[in-house]
């Protein structure tokens, strides 16, 4: 597959042998959240955004992996490094337990869980983090920034935001407030208030439409009042906030909403946990979506991109007893660290935050929102959003967009979320947009 020159290519999708895959897989399944009836062939070709099917389909995949693939498909310079490491059995160590490595420190020819450790407290410095708790997903990093918090201050209380998303663990579960059926019925943590997040990413307390800002400052300033207030400040354990809300639908706040937000963290000594699951590693054109804004959060959960979970702060903030924290895998995935670790060389090598900035520039200036049925286009890098005037109309351009060879993903209600490889090309960028354009001509039709 040649990237410079390859373009999406459909017949049939789904094809026969996809529809047999996918039955396949469901007899024995649970039901979830699968999106579409498209079967990646990892033995075929594919590289950066593009892949091929278990039919021959070739199609450009902008859903990241819902970001989980910051650098796409095959990347050479990851593979290149990777290609010497012979596979062990285990793969897989009792990571808490016991200690892996591929050779001395500073001479080892493999990173592992140590050196994947040491990049993320490098790019979280600037926060004084130096502190890493490795686990196996980002509802496990979640479940752990929630725990040191909790252990850290001794509050009862925590504060999320309306539309948030935060996992599918009971205590991730507890904090989430997007669509309904991510809560029913299951039990939740006690104390957990929300208030609403910026839905106008250019508001000020003047124009305000979501309800955060009142006459008075905002609802978080309100309840949080010691006179007039409900909750005593310096009982909330902590305030979780994801700097770009995702899954609620890549909400990009306002600039009065992160000052009012960081003077009341500041006031209070809040601990400030950001949730930088789908935002991190450089999704955003800065490395965490945090450092677009005035805050600075204590703690920061990541994953996805980053290929295993984890947990950073500052050891101030981590409990200092043993078996307070713990997890079999945690820090013994020797595959994935390695991963992680390289995707952060690649990243910073490269110099992909800025190639993430100007492609997710040229992508808003390329992509015509003018053309009916789109109410917005934002982004953040390539942490990119198209809004349409109902969720019928997304969801069609969203399969019509498959049948032209381009992946993409809903979130929030009426919104498409766009998330191309860190290193995507120009050209690569031009094809999205007119796949995209041409679909919702389709549907328009």
């Amino acid at each position: 597959m040649d990237r410079e020159s390859v373009e999406p290519r459909v017949e049939t999708i789904p094809g026969e042998r996809a529809r047999r895959q996918v039955e396949y897989h469901h007899s024995t399944a649970a039901p979830s959240t699968y999106v579409y009836d498209f079967v990646w062939d990892y033995t075929a070709p594919a590289e950066g955004p593009f892949c091929t099917d278990l039919d021959g389909n070739v199609l450009m995949d902008f859903t990241g992996h819902v970001g989980a693939a910051p650098l796409g498909y095959n990347n050479p310079e990851l593979l290149d490094r990777l290609s010497e490491f012979d596979l062990v059995e285990p793969l897989k160590i009792a990571g808490q337990d016991f200690y892996a490595a591929s050779g001395p420190v500073d001479d080892a020819p493999f990173p592992g869980p140590a050196d994947l450790m040491d990049r993320l407290t490098a790019v979280t410095s600037h926060y004084d983090m130096d502190t890493v708790f490795l686990s196996n997903s980002g509802a496990e990093a979640i479940e752990n920034a929630i725990k040191i918090s909790y252990d850290h201050t001794g509050g009862q209380y925590a504060v999320t935001f309306q539309g948030a998303f935060h996992g599918r663990t009971l205590g991730a579960l507890s904090l989430n407030r997007s669509k309904g059926v991510y809560r029913r019925q299951f039990p939740e943590v006690p104390g957990v208030h929300d208030v609403p997040f910026c839905r106008d990413r250019d508001c000020d307390p003047d124009s305000c439409g979501c309800g955060f800002f009142t006459d008075d400052g905002s609802q978080l300033r309100r309840m949080l009042d010691p006179e007039t207030g409900y909750i005593d400040p310096q009982e909330v354990a902590y305030v979780i906030v994801e700097p770009v809300q995702g899954e609620g639908g890549y909400r990009f706040p306002s600039d009065a909403f992160v000052r009012e937000l960081a003077e009341l963290v500041e006031t209070h000594d809040f601990t400030l946990v950001a949730d930088e699951i789908q935002s991190g590693m450089g999704r955003t054109g800065k490395f965490w979506a945090s450092d677009h804004y005035p805050i600075e959060p204590d703690v920061i959960a990541a994953a996805k991109g980053l290929r295993v979970g984890a947990t950073i702060a500052n050891s101030d903030v981590f409990p200092d007893e043993r078996s307070r924290l713990s997890s079999t895998w945690g820090a013994g995935d020797i595959l994935a660290s390695a991963q992680g670790a390289i995707t952060i060389d690649v990243v910073q090598e490269q110099n992909l935050l800025a190639n993430a900035r100007e492609r997710g520039e040229q992508f808003k200036d390329s992509f015509d929102g003018t053309t009916e049925g789109v109410t917005d286009v934002r982004g953040l890098g390539l942490m990119l959003a198209v809004e349409f005037d109902s969720e019928e109309r997304r969801d069609d351009v969203m399969a019509a967009a498959m049948q032209r060879g381009l992946l993409t993903l809903g979130c929030g209600h009426e919104t498409l979320r766009i998330l191309p490889p860190l290193d995507v090309t120009e050209r690569e960028i031009e094809l999205g947009c007119d796949l995209l354009e041409a679909a919702i001509a389709d549907v328009t039709r």
